[in-house]
């Protein structure tokens, strides 16, 4: 038995942070029903470079079932009504106050409902000026200050994946568990707000300390560490790149006698701290450059494990997809098989099964019939 088995789940969702909330109660065991949109939800469109599928879609959806309902059409929303009411949870990221309007509030649900867990993810939350504001990944990563620490001195970045997406997916997903636990010692259900602005803004909190209260924000330096050096990327001879992050003063003095074979330079006053490195890093890193431009990475890999110094591969996604630590899984969609990561998540003992990916409206038809529409 699955650990979520006998939960269901309506999710009125699209695009990301609901889905993949939802995607993480469905690899638990979870029944999850997606109400779409006739035409389908919109990630369906995103791409189709997953053997023909949307990539968002297929990472997010797989275990799911699929009907399109018109929620604005009375017989649709009466079957929608008819499923909530059997869900243990709902979920759902419509826009701003649309839920209210169609009669599917979390208030108005959870006085009906009393064992009923709802779920609303939005951009900002459910009040303040930002309230109606639209939010879209890259903007809420602009608007909590992320793009702001990231990237070079000659300018700003974003993170090259849906980061605030995923922080209020994962943050709703832990609040419904939660949720769920209490319910089974009170009865009760229980309304929950998740935004992506406020999920982004808790992971920005050793950069909001340092900068209120420490009076000094986190520069963006690339590859870099504001406040950690040496820490950063390196050039090979190959062309390939690798990171070393050296955290203390014994892991200096095995970098410097070890690796780079110049014992002199971890003795160098103007490097005797992990303070003066920062400082004195232009003058410091031309000495770490030349000694890994002039050897291949995985050499400088060799020296860096024998001498314990903590590194990384600056990888590409050939190098992902062979990397030996990579486990994967396989899930069906649109009639073939695609490999994609794994969860990241193990249960020892326990042996995880994938649902297929829904087509859309897969399960138009029974679901019509178990509800009655």
């Amino acid at each position: 038995m699955q650990d979520l088995e006998g939960i269901t789940v309506v999710a009125l969702e699209q695009a990301v942070a609901a889905p993949y909330a939802s995607a993480k109660l469905a690899d638990a065991g979870a029944r999850v029903i997606k109400i779409e949109r006739p035409e389908g939800d919109f990630a369906r469109g995103y791409d189709s470079l997953a053997r023909g599928e949307s990539t968002y879609f297929v990472w997010l959806n797989r275990g799911k079932e699929s009907i399109r309902l018109n929620v604005k059409d009375p017989e649709d929303h009466v079957l929608l009504a008819r499923m909530i009411a059997s869900a243990d949870v709902f979920l759902q990221n419509l826009a701003p106050g649309a839920a209210e309007r169609l009669g599917f509030g979390s208030d108005a649900l959870c006085a009906a409902h009393p064992r009923l867990i709802c779920c609303s993810i939005s951009g900002y939350g459910e009040d303040g000026p930002a309230r109606d504001q639209k939010a879209y990944d890259m903007l809420i990563q602009a608007e909590t200050g992320l793009c702001g620490i990231t990237g070079t001195p000659d300018g700003p970045a974003r993170v090259g994946v849906s980061v605030c997406d995923i922080a209020a997916g994962m943050t709703a997903a832990q609040a419904i568990l939660q949720a769920l636990f209490v319910r089974e010692r009170t009865g009760r259900g229980r309304a929950i707000d998740v935004s992506l602005f406020h999920a982004l803004a808790d992971w920005m909190n050793v950069p909001y300390l340092q900068a209120r209260y420490g009076g000094k924000a986190p520069a963006r330096v690339g590859l870099s560490h504001p406040s950690i050096a040496p820490y950063g990327a390196y050039d090979c001879a190959d062309g390939k790149a690798v990171l070393i992050a050296v955290q203390n003063g014994r892991e200096w003095a095995r970098l410097c006698s070890e690796v780079l074979e110049a014992p002199d330079l971890a003795t160098d006053p103007r490097f005797a701290t992990n303070d003066l490195r920062v400082a004195n890093r232009a003058e410091m890193e031309p000495s770490i450059a030349a000694v890994f431009a002039a050897h291949t990475r995985d050499a400088m890999i060799a020296r860096l494990n024998a001498a314990s110094v903590a590194f990384g591969r600056l990888s590409d996604m050939d190098d992902l997809m062979a990397h030996p630590q990579a486990r994967v899984i396989t899930v069906q969609s649109g009639g073939a098989e695609i490999e994609m990561l794994a969860p990241g998540a193990i249960v020892r003992g326990a042996a995880p099964r994938y649902g297929e990916v829904p087509a859309l409206g897969a399960q138009d038809a029974a679901l019509r019939t178990e509800f009655g529409g």
